[in-house]
């Protein structure tokens, strides 16, 4: 298993990673229309201090995603973290290691602030979130620029 950053030949595979977790796994009623940024990933993260990564297989097959959206102000949104059912768990460390990766590169950034937003039923994401020194913060305290997904009920920040 490999962490590289996204390119143009990955994205079939995102969209359909992403989309089998988010409706086949949780049932969070969402289209990949309803996600246009997934069309753009270029464009829409791969800039300033945004990013996204992809972690795959031996067979180069995705199996994990993170992404990074730079709102201003020394701080980021982190954003479609996902990680195939078969590559979770710590004894596999997908998600830690696609997690270190966004920790090295936002202290390479000077980046102060990782922000996040999830929903209530992502109990296992929420507390690996917990484990990795984010804490949950109200809506209200959430900067004016965030990126708010209209999904989210719970949000989480990290700070260096």
């Amino acid at each position: 298993m490999q962490i590289i950053a996204f390119t143009q030949p990955y994205q079939q595979q995102v969209i359909d990673l992403i989309l089998s977790i988010q409706v086949g796994e949780f049932s969070v009623p969402i289209t990949a229309e309803a996600q246009p940024d997934l069309k753009i990933i270029p464009e829409f993260y791969q800039k300033q201090n945004g990013n996204f990564w992809i972690a795959v297989d031996d067979n180069d097959k995705v199996i994990g995603t993170i992404a990074l959206v730079d709102f201003g102000d020394a701080s980021v949104a982190l954003r479609k973290m996902f990680v195939h059912k078969d590559w979770r768990g710590k004894d596999k460390g997908v998600a830690q290691q696609l997690l270190n990766i966004v920790f090295n590169w936002c202290k390479e950034r000077n980046v102060q602030h990782i922000y996040l937003g999830t929903i209530e039923r992502l109990h296992a994401a929420r507390r690996f979130y917990l484990k990795n020194g984010f804490v949950e913060v109200p809506k209200a305290s959430l900067p004016a620029s965030f990126p708010l997904m209209a999904v989210d009920t719970l949000f989480y920040k990290y700070s260096f």
